[in-house]
């Protein structure tokens, strides 16, 4: 069965970074665009970037363009979220997710996900 497993979240000061990883197994990862949401606790789950299968493309949230970078490594079937200049705007629990129906914002859209893991940043 497919799996997205995220890892790399923690707590960290406003201004700092973090670099989340997803490691997928179970399908052909470089047929699957593959992105990232965040949700906020009370808030409802929003898009943060997504990347094409071979890297041709790149898209990402207003809220985090210069500051996030979306990367992939197909031949480690893993994905990469880099966070900069953090703010605690930022918090919320990051998942990816993997979609076959091409560079995509809209979180119905994506086939699998993964559990998520949480970011917290501090003021």
């Amino acid at each position: 069965q497919v799996q997205l497993v995220e890892s790399g979240g923690g707590l960290v000061q406003a201004g700092g970074s973090l670099r989340l990883s997803c490691a997928a197994s179970g399908l052909i990862f470089s047929s699957y665009t593959m992105g990232w949401f965040r949700q906020a606790p009370g808030k409802e789950r929003e898009f943060v970037a997504a990347i094409s299968t071979y890297v041709t493309s790149k898209y990402y949230a207003d809220s985090v363009k210069g500051r996030f970078t979306v990367s992939r490594d197909n031949a480690k079937n893993t994905v990469y979220l880099q966070m900069n200049s953090l703010k605690p705007e930022d918090t919320g629990v990051y998942s990816c997710a993997a979609t076959s129906r091409g560079l995509r914002m809209e979180s119905y859209l994506y086939d699998y996900w993964g559990q998520g893991t949480q970011v917290a940043v501090s003021s």
